[in-house]
């Protein structure tokens, strides 16, 4: 046998072409910008004009509206902008007068609106003006929102040179984000994903001015969600019942804690098919296959027909929206296969029944159903697109997320239907290859359709997915950015910013930025340095 191998081995090398073990040619380093933010602000204007920032006394004021949300981004940002050594000081919440003399020792920000106790929603208006002059430096947002998106920019233009000190540019900047979805799927049933990590990754995202969390929180091989109304959901679907649930408590802090960074979060639970996992505590649900005409004892999609199907529908439902404050929830309802149901005596009966011509009619009796149980309970859904190409009546306020190529017929027909529209075809960072990787996904944008301009405004933002098959605690962060971060750019900044060769240094410069500040971003560019590596 080893004979017959080492010959195999000797013809497969006589095939290839004789570069095929060349090492790949590096190019030479691309040099980093210095204090330019990213996602890049829609209008930003600065002069030579260099002030010093006084880090060992810089404060926030607070201007307009004062709440929770800004007291924790203050705190976060004094860590983010200067580094952990300032984080710990006491003084920074008191009114203090500017130093002068070119030195800033404050930030004022003014918040119209009331912000005490808010979460974000589609409707989040996240625009700020800052401006960092010789009298000083202001930030002013008509909701908290716009504020946070602010003092991320504010900390990313601060930078600190070899000498210690800390300087920022005179800086003009009108902004707000081109989308208001920019979103980020998380799959937690492949592999389970820690809190901890997640925590970390919400971290990430609102450092790139995302603001959906896509939690797709169960699928056929785990649930681990726990669910008040049917606990032994997770006690049977979970990996491990004891280690790998995410508990209502658990969830409770992963959405406080993405709320104090302006991020919504919206849990997927995808069905009638990807739901092998509700099965095994809930009796009756699942679809029985068959095969020479008994039952095989394996189960298909969730069964269409019992009332009994929708009666547990409900009640799990309204248990999911209590737990969730967003208005959306993902319902799925892409991928169903259709093999066990047409092997179902009862599915086919129905099917006749009803004078259906196509099992694809089956799904829609059953979205149908479902989505109206979710309009009763007052909230709204996001669907993938087999719901719409597969003819359900939704809601007007549905949001229809595109996933299949081709991705620019599917968009303009959506938006001709007159639906709220986001794109991920073309984000699926769980596909990895050698090099520089990114430039695919900054080239990608949501208005490369055909389409009038009344279907371009119903294209809302677009969401960046991490499919978990392959990814858990151990290459999450690393896989994700900063490549999700040519996304947050691509759905924030103007349509106008779309040359890879003008992003690369700054987006060299944000990674290094990611790095000092905690998160294992990987190179994107081929050899180079950061000042501050990552310390596992």
């Amino acid at each position: 046998m080893a004979a017959r191998l080492a010959w195999l081995c000797f013809l497969v090398v006589l095939v290839l072409p004789a570069n095929a073990f060349e090492e790949p040619k590096s190019r030479a380093p691309v040099a980093a910008t210095v204090g330019a933010p990213w996602p890049l602000p829609q209008n930003i204007k600065q002069s030579s004009t260099v002030f010093t920032v006084d880090a060992q006394n810089f404060i926030f004021v607070t201007s307009g509206a004062a709440c929770d949300i800004l007291d924790a981004a203050y705190t976060r940002y004094i860590s983010l902008t200067f580094g952990q050594a300032y984080a710990n000081k006491n003084l920074r919440f008191r009114p203090r007068p500017a130093v002068g003399d070119g030195v800033l020792s404050s930030l004022s920000v003014t918040v119209s609106k009331p912000c005490q106790g808010v979460y974000p929603s589609l409707q989040s208006d996240e625009s700020y003006d800052l401006q960092i002059t010789p009298d000083g430096a202001s930030l002013k947002a008509n909701e908290v929102w716009g504020a946070l998106r602010g003092l991320e920019t504010f900390s990313q233009l601060v930078t600190q040179q070899s000498s210690g000190e800390f300087v920022v540019m005179e800086s003009m900047i009108t902004d707000a984000p081109r989308f208001k979805h920019r979103g980020m799927l998380l799959d937690t049933s492949r592999h389970y994903l820690s809190v901890g990590a997640i925590l970390k990754n919400l971290e990430a995202m609102s450092q790139n001015k995302f603001n959906v969390f896509h939690w797709h929180i169960v699928d056929d091989q785990a649930f681990p969600f726990e669910s008040t109304a049917f606990p032994d959901m997770s006690k049977e679907g979970a990996y491990n019942p004891e280690t790998h649930v995410y508990t209502q408590a658990s969830i409770k802090e992963i959405i406080e804690f993405a709320r104090l960074r302006g991020i919504r979060v919206m849990p997927e639970f995808d069905s009638p098919g990807h739901s092998q996992s509700w099965g095994k505590a809930i009796t009756n649900l699942l679809t029985p296959c068959y095969s020479h005409g008994k039952p095989d004892g394996s189960f298909g999609p969730i069964n269409p027909i019992p009332e009994s199907t929708y009666t547990f529908l409900k009640t799990f439902f309204q248990d999911v929206g209590t737990t969730f404050p967003d208005h959306y929830i993902h319902m799925g309802g892409d991928e169903v296969s259709f093999t066990c149901w047409m092997s179902n005596p009862n599915i086919t009966s129905f099917v006749q029944k009803m004078n259906y011509t196509s099992y694809g009619q089956v799904e829609q009796y059953y979205m149908q159903k479902l989505l109206n149980i979710i309009n009763g309970l007052g909230k709204g859904y996001q669907v993938w697109q087999e719901v719409i190409d597969n003819g359900a009546k939704v809601q007007a306020d549905t949001v229809v997320e595109v996933w299949k190529d081709p991705w620019p017929a599917e968009m303009a027909k959506v938006t001709k239907m007159g639906y709220n529209t986001l794109l991920s075809t073309c984000w699926y960072l769980n596909y990895i290859s050698y090099g520089s990787d990114w430039t695919k996904y900054y080239a990608c944008d949501p208005f490369n359709f055909d389409g009038s301009p009344e279907q371009k405004a119903l294209v809302i933002g677009g969401e960046t997915a991490m499919w978990g098959e392959y990814v858990d605690d151990t290459n999450l962060l690393s896989r994700l950015w900063p490549r999700a971060s040519s996304v947050g750019e691509r759905l924030w900044s103007a349509q106008s910013v779309n040359s890879t060769s003008a992003a690369e240094p700054r987006l060299i410069e944000h990674r290094c930025r990611m790095v000092r500040r905690g998160i294992p971003a990987e190179p994107i560019s081929g050899p180079g340095f950061c000042d501050f590596e990552y310390r596992t």
